[in-house]
């Protein structure tokens, strides 16, 4: 609040502004005055005219300086400078927008320090990912490094909308907490005020409770895994896209929701990220059903089709999962596939034993491309059962005696699932290493930036 001349101002809102945005520019006519704000991404200095890409969040447009018409030398533009430009519009079908602004006046609104250590305003950056990560801040700037967030934007964006439309409620689970979801060793510890406490692996718990609460729910987040992996596809701190809904009658309910997900993306992302797609040439996949087949069959049928060796019993292998997704691309035409019925000594304690065979579970794993992208599966709703199986997995009740109240004081048949939206995003725009479509990777080596 400002005071001035002992009378008090009042913030009302947004106000029209007299700069012309990326979409106004475009609506322009020949002749007309605009000024553009943005950062220069690239310059072509051409001896007469010289040519100022700027880059708004919109998209590039295309400004040009001439000399004896423009006041400011084209010396003074350097990338990275983040300018004001006053000019005339002018028709040109080989600018990036089929328009350009002739260049009358700049106002610099910052000016770089130094010039740029990466080619930002190339089309490919051609640097190694080394390189992109520890200068993220500045990669980022690329056009093709940007679209491949705004298209996981476009993700997010889905889940949250599809979500809503179902009567789901968003809710924002505590990251640290005494006990994790998961169980095992793969845990970050930490003190908090003297007392031991983790970050979580997942909102599994907390999302269980609050199904007793809103039947329906969703959260998205970021979940840590202590896990001492360096592959493409690991992370020890990623985004999880995570659901549970209660009156279900079985698990497939639950991949009946996700395959529902997937196809309002697919077409929210054709309608409403058409140029990041063509930037980056993504292909949407066409979703009409999705194949489930049991974890055993699987394992089965790929074992017979590419005489593979079955190894691990209770767990697919990467090489399984890449096989098992090529199998229902040559058989079936799908790039997705719902994996289910997975062995109990390999899903945690809360997940629903198969009633006709308890050494398999109520579960599955969705696998695109190859790649498990989404863990989910009905879970134990009666409260004696989940005390059973607790204590069948050799699990303390210590620290799970308010999660475990919600199941006393009554529950409803429920599941859910948790999805990796970096793994999602760069099976999507085919990327080959996770850290690719990571904003800020945090994994065994790195803590920065």
């Amino acid at each position: 609040m400002k005071e001035g001349n002992g009378i008090m101002e009042f913030v009302k809102g947004i106000v029209e502004r007299e700069k012309s945005g990326y979409e106004e520019f475009l609506e322009k006519a020949e002749g007309d005055t605009a000024c553009l704000e943005g950062t220069v991404h690239s310059l072509r200095d051409m001896g007469e005219i010289g040519f100022v890409i700027l880059r708004s969040r919109e998209g590039l447009l295309q400004a040009v300086w001439e000399e004896g018409v423009s006041r400011e030398d084209l010396k003074e533009f350097h990338e990275g400078d983040c300018i004001r430009v006053t000019g005339t519009v002018k028709t040109e079908e080989r600018a990036p927008q089929g328009k350009e602004l002739r260049i009358k006046e700049t106002e610099f609104l910052s000016k770089v320090d130094q010039p740029l250590p990466l080619p930002v305003g190339k089309w490919n950056l051609n640097t190694s990912l080394e390189a992109k990560l520890n200068m993220r801040p500045v990669s980022l700037r690329n056009v093709r490094e940007r679209a491949k967030f705004r298209i996981q934007e476009g993700i997010t964006r889905g889940f949250r909308d599809f979500l809503y439309h179902q009567g789901f409620t968003e809710i924002h689970s505590p990251k640290i907490g005494a006990k994790s979801a998961e169980g095992g060793a793969n845990l970050f510890k930490l003190e908090y005020f003297h007392h031991p406490a983790v970050l979580q692996q997942s909102p599994q718990l907390y999302k269980q409770m609050m199904v007793g609460v809103f039947d329906r729910v969703f959260e998205t987040g970021p979940v840590f895994r202590a896990e001492k992996h360096n592959t493409r596809r690991h992370l020890n701190e990623y985004t999880s896209l995570d659901f549970e809904m209660g009156y279900i009658d079985s698990f497939y309910d639950i991949c009946r929701m996700e395959t529902g997900f997937l196809k309002y993306t697919m077409d929210l992302l054709n309608r409403e990220y058409r140029k990041e797609l063509d930037i980056l040439k993504v292909t949407l996949p066409e979703i009409k059903e999705i194949p489930c087949v049991t974890f055993q069959k699987a394992k089965e049928l790929v074992s017979e089709k590419y005489q593979r060796k079955i190894r691990a019993p209770f767990d697919l292998e990467p090489e399984e999962e890449e096989l098992i997704g090529k199998y229902f691309q040559e058989e079936w035409g799908s790039d997705f596939v719902f994996v289910t019925h997975y062995p109990s000594k390999k899903r945690p304690f809360y997940a629903m034993d198969d009633p006709e065979d308890s050494r398999y579970t109520l579960s599955f794993d969705l696998l695109y491309k190859g790649l498990e992208i989404t863990t989910g599966g009905q879970r134990i709703h009666d409260y004696q059962m989940l005390k059973d199986k607790i204590a069948a997995k050799g699990m303390s009740e210590e620290g799970l005696e308010q999660y475990l109240d919600a199941f006393k004081y009554g529950m409803p048949p429920h599941g859910g699932l948790g999805i990796g939206l970096e793994r999602l995003t760069m099976q999507l725009i085919g990327e080959d290493n996770i850290r690719e479509t990571t904003l800020f990777p945090r994994d065994l080596t790195r803590l920065e930036p």
